[in-house]
């Protein structure tokens, strides 16, 4: 076979698919102009007006039927609206139907309604605290923390830390004074 032979078969190929790109084009054309008005007023109704998603589902529609026309054609149907609409009907249920098992999406603009306490003042103050007991002596730092942020009376901190409740209260009374004078240093007044 020459050169000639297989330019020409390829000139034959590139006509054939010429002729079918354009029966495409026409098919869809006509499906389009013969079906998408009455289909989209009945998938309207199906979706609940939603119009965005019924333009969806007749576009996805009438790609399903172009892309089954030659089944379509070749079954000797007399009119391919029964099909559509089936088509349709089945594409707005499967949509229906993912989207309930898929968890809802939720919003955050709720969130933004609660009223929450502003908790960076208490935060600096802790910080603060923090930083004045770092500068009492360990001792003095057991006998606050003792008393004061566990709750308990000199009675009990003295049996807790097996001291003298004497011992504790002066511990405790030296701490607070110098915790004062380290806050008042600090900035921080009562």
């Amino acid at each position: 076979m020459g050169r000639g032979a297989t330019h020409g078969r390829r000139r034959q190929d590139d006509d054939v698919e010429l002729a079918a790109r354009e029966r495409d084009e026409e098919l869809v054309q006509s499906l389009y102009a013969e079906h998408a008005e009455g289909l989209l007023l009945y998938v309207l109704r199906l979706t609940g007006g939603d119009r965005q998603r019924a333009e969806d589902v007749v576009q996805e529609t009438l790609l399903r039927a172009w892309r089954h026309a030659h089944e379509l054609s070749a079954s000797g149907r007399t009119s391919l609206r029964p099909w559509l609409v089936a088509v349709a009907r089945r594409i707005v249920i499967d949509g229906y139907r993912s989207r309930k098992a898929r968890p809802p999406e939720t919003d955050d603009a709720p969130l933004a309604t609660v009223a929450t306490a502003d908790e960076t003042e208490r935060v600096l103050q802790l910080l603060v605290l923090a930083d004045a007991m770092r500068g009492l002596t360990a001792a003095h730092r057991e006998a606050v923390f003792e008393t004061y942020f566990r709750g308990r009376t000199v009675q009990e901190a003295a049996e807790t830390l097996g001291l003298p409740v004497g011992t504790v209260k002066s511990r405790v009374y030296y701490a607070l004074r110098a915790l004062r004078i380290a806050l008042e240093e600090q900035g921080v007044t009562a």
